[in-house]
């Protein structure tokens, strides 16, 4: 009999563009040849949307496209155990591309963006809020209802309402369940502001560490609720009469010595010079950046006026209604919360973006606007430039970066943003129902 505590099979698994997950079971047996030679996987699966609509990606899905293999380099780091497989420790790898596939990858674009941080002597650390709506529905509720007159798992806005969070207290323990075997850090779950929102978070830890806990969380929060009979929705804005859903990304800085750059005690609210240089870069770039962190047609929605969506590219002090956050009253705990990322963004792909931006600020020392103090919701009072309008903006944006192609690769940002054109070209006409229909389950 084969030993309960032996692998019999394997996950091998990459993060498509959409943050899925997607691999394959393999024989445990097959381990020691694929982390000699890779394992075979198309470039194409990171050129789907969720329900595997192909988006044009040059020289991969367009009419240069082969739709060949490129190995798999798998992280012998990153193994975790999948819950409710039998046996219950059957493993899960995560794994990059190699070749050219290894310029769009988005752990190895983040895994890009933390060598050159490194060579500054820098280490970031990171921390997600991850917001979602819990529905009662499954997907054969959601096809007989053509999307439409959904139920969510509780009926009306409950900002931290206990009373919802008891009720639902088998969901609450069953995700700190499943989250010890995968090695997440969940730090804290509550209840947010419309019916059946909710917003999970990962403890602060090393970058890639932290993506990674956030990427698995957000695949198998989807596989919990499906496993109850209901549907997790990331959807950044799923109803225009609902509350915006968001990913918001906290960042520090520490120096090769383990010391926190962004802390000094005898400046103004504690900012470091380096961590004036940060905001300033973040601020300068997230117009550049802004498609990843706003990367389908629906996260457009989102920054519809009345949400909790920023307006402008704006910080301020402990202030919610800025762009860019700065929380914390130690050296241990400053930092800055980039309240700009959609929930159904590419936690890789906002964490490289988010570093990036920040230390091209750092190396070139540039310099914040004035904090916005109050409401920055109010034209009046918000200091900083405003979103983009739409998607095709954010586009050109990312197209027109030098900032961009120096720290993510011009072929990074030449298939990442022609897959966002065909995305967003294949809806034009098309309406919110249609958005669910591609997005509700898996975007």
């Amino acid at each position: 009999m084969r030993p309960e505590s032996a692998d019999r099979f394997l996950t091998i698994a990459v993060v498509d563009t959409n943050g899925l997950l997607r691999g394959q079971k393999v024989a445990a047996s097959e381990l020691p040849g694929i982390l000699a030679s890779g394992m075979g996987m198309s470039p194409a699966q990171l050129a789907l949307d969720p329900t595997d609509v192909f988006l044009s990606m040059p020289g991969v899905t367009d009419g240069t496209g082969d739709f060949h293999d490129s190995a798999l380099i798998v992280d012998t780091g990153s193994r975790r155990a999948i819950p409710w497989e039998v046996p219950s420790d059957q493993g899960l790898y995560l794994a990059e591309f190699s070749g050219d596939a290894q310029a769009f990858c988005p752990r190895s674009v983040l895994r890009k963006v933390l060598e050159r941080a490194a060579a500054m002597d820098v280490f970031p650390k990171l921390g997600y809020e991850l917001e979602f709506t819990l529905f009662n529905e499954t997907a054969e509720s959601l096809q007989a209802k053509q999307f439409d007159q959904l139920r969510t798992a509780t009926a009306h806005a409950s900002h931290d309402l206990v009373i919802y969070q008891a009720a639902q207290s088998e969901f609450y323990n069953g995700v700190a369940d499943f989250c010890e075997p995968l090695g997440i850090q969940l730090a804290k779950m509550h209840e947010e502001i419309g019916g059946g929102f909710m917003e999970a978070c990962i403890a602060a830890n090393t970058a890639m560490a932290a993506a990674d806990q956030a990427v698995l969380l957000k695949n198998f929060l989807r596989v919990f609720a499906m496993r109850r009979g209901q549907t997790i929705s990331f959807m950044p804005r799923w109803s225009e009469q609902a509350d915006s859903q968001s990913s918001h990304i906290h960042i520090s800085l520490l120096d090769g010595a383990g010391k926190p750059c962004f802390w000094n005690a005898d400046a103004d609210h504690h900012m470091s010079k380096r961590f004036r240089h940060f905001i300033a870069g973040v601020q300068r770039y997230l117009p550049d950046f802004m498609l990843i962190f706003a990367p389908t047609v629906n996260s457009w929605r989102r920054f519809a006026e009345g949400t909790f969506a920023p307006p402008a590219f704006t910080w301020g002090i402990e202030n919610r209604t800025t762009c860019l956050r700065v929380v914390g009253h130690s050296p241990s705990s400053i930092r800055v919360e980039n309240r700009l990322p959609c929930a159904d963004a590419n936690h890789y792909l906002t964490a490289a973006a988010s570093i990036a931006a920040g230390l091209a600020g750092m190396e070139a020392e540039l310099e914040p606007s004035a904090a916005t103090v109050g409401n920055g919701y109010l034209p009046d009072a918000r200091h900083g430039p405003p979103l983009h309008k739409n998607m095709q903006a954010a586009i050109a944006a990312l197209r027109g970066s030098a900032c961009a192609k120096d720290w993510l690769g011009e072929r990074f940002v030449e298939t990442f943003s022609a897959t966002r054109e065909a995305q967003c070209k294949s809806f034009v006409g098309k309406s919110l129902i249609d958005e669910r229909r591609r997005f509700f389950e898996l975007g």
